[in-house]
């Protein structure tokens, strides 16, 4: 098979297992940040220096994106899959073991390696072989499944109720499970347009033609690492238990399971554009209200649900919409552009907020987060214009 062959529409089985992997991906992601952040809190580690660690994950998801797409289209899908399950399972499995905080360091930016070329290829995979009017359904069911494993991941951390390397076991034999059904797969390749070759700068005409498409990435990350890394001290500081901590993390991908499939429907019927102003402003003035419910675990646990459900949505919808803008030749850019995006927002939310707590303010987190979003719907609802054709954009 040439390596820029394009692929056939998902089948079932090769959308069951992609999803598969997703899903355990969410799940390792789920877990750990919070994991170890709070047995970082638990040796004393102050707040900064916690959120600055756990963007160690995020760096190696970052530099993975500056030189993953060659490979990618040499090797095809499915290695890139089982080089990601490796680095991620292995990673996770060594840190019980090894203790210090700078192999802890060492150890996330491998993690984000395997992470980041688990999400490239599946994401990837799905949206170029997915059709247009389907799209917002096929990269819906992605966003569920990395939003089961997002929220079943941190009731993980029950497990450290029998041994500090339970929860990091359970995720290295969820790894090697995966992997033996990737390994079923055949080789797949993206695809290279005929045109590409054009487009003296493929990021910069991306950029040109689907920019506000590729912005819910960079908030996306935004939330995810902040509260991944930082609502666990932010709750402990509130006084929230662990067990409450571990039952709070999950209803973001719960509400997000319940109106991801919804979101990506509507998104088919109205547009990709409106849906995402509309959640960006209600997750905004939710943020804002998190404050005021203080320690009542049944308030937090419903504001967090709809704010799962109005984001919980919004990296996937952004690749359907710029999918949606762009040619498919230019897709592996987007893809590569939105992962940087995610990169840099999940780099700078437990850096900023871990700050924020120590030195600022309990609240900081969630007032930079509601003016985050509500930013981007401002910006949105500024921005008019028809969206560029992606036959018009070919060309560009």
């Amino acid at each position: 098979m040439s390596p820029i062959a394009l692929t056939a529409a998902p089948s079932h089985k090769r959308l069951f297992i992609l999803l598969s992997v997703t899903l355990v991906s969410g799940f390792n992601q789920g877990l750990v940040l919070p994991l170890l952040a709070i047995l970082l809190d638990q040796r004393g580690v102050s707040s900064d220096v916690n959120g600055i660690n756990s963007m160690a994950l995020y760096i190696g998801t970052f530099s993975t994106m500056f030189f993953i797409e060659k490979p990618i289209r040499t090797l095809g899908y499915k290695k890139g899959i089982i080089f990601g399950i490796l680095l991620a399972a292995v990673g996770t499995s060594l840190f019980p073991f090894l203790t210090s905080l700078g192999v802890w360091f060492i150890l996330r930016i491998i993690v984000g390696i395997g992470d980041s070329a688990l999400h490239y290829c599946t994401q990837l995979w799905i949206v170029s072989s997915s059709p247009a009017e389907t799209r917002g359904r096929y990269i819906s069911l992605y966003g569920m499944a990395y939003g089961i494993g997002f929220s079943l991941g941190p009731t993980g951390i029950h497990l450290l109720t029998i041994a500090n390397w339970a929860p990091f076991c359970l995720n290295a034999v969820l790894f090697l499970l995966v992997l033996l059904f990737v390994s079923s797969l055949k080789t797949a390749y993206p695809e290279q347009a005929a045109k590409q070759a054009a487009v003296s700068n493929r990021y910069a005409a991306t950029y040109r033609l689907a920019w506000f498409a590729l912005l819910p990435a960079i908030l996306y990350g935004l939330m995810e690492a902040t509260m991944n890394s930082n609502f666990p001290l932010y709750g402990l500081r509130v006084g929230l238990s662990k067990e409450s901590i571990a039952l709070l993390l999950p209803s973001l991908g719960v509400g997000s399971l319940l109106l991801m499939f919804p979101l990506g429907m509507l998104s088919d019927r109205i547009g990709r554009k409106p849906v995402l102003i509309s959640c960006a402003l209600f997750a905004g003035l939710m943020f804002l209200i998190i404050p005021l419910a203080g320690n009542r675990v049944f308030l937090l646990l419903v504001l967090l649900a709809f704010i799962g459900g109005f984001i919980g949505s919004f990296f996937s919808l952004g690749l359907a919409y710029a999918a949606d803008l762009l040619p498919r030749g230019l897709l592996p850019a987007a893809n590569i552009i939105a992962s940087i995006h995610f990169s840099v927002g999940s780099l700078l939310g437990p850096g900023i907020s871990g700050f924020g707590i120590q030195y600022v303010s309990t609240n900081s987190m969630f007032i930079m987060l509601g003016c985050a979003f509500s930013l981007f719907a401002v910006i949105g609802l500024l921005t008019r214009g028809a969206p560029p054709r992606p036959e018009e954009a070919a060309s560009a």
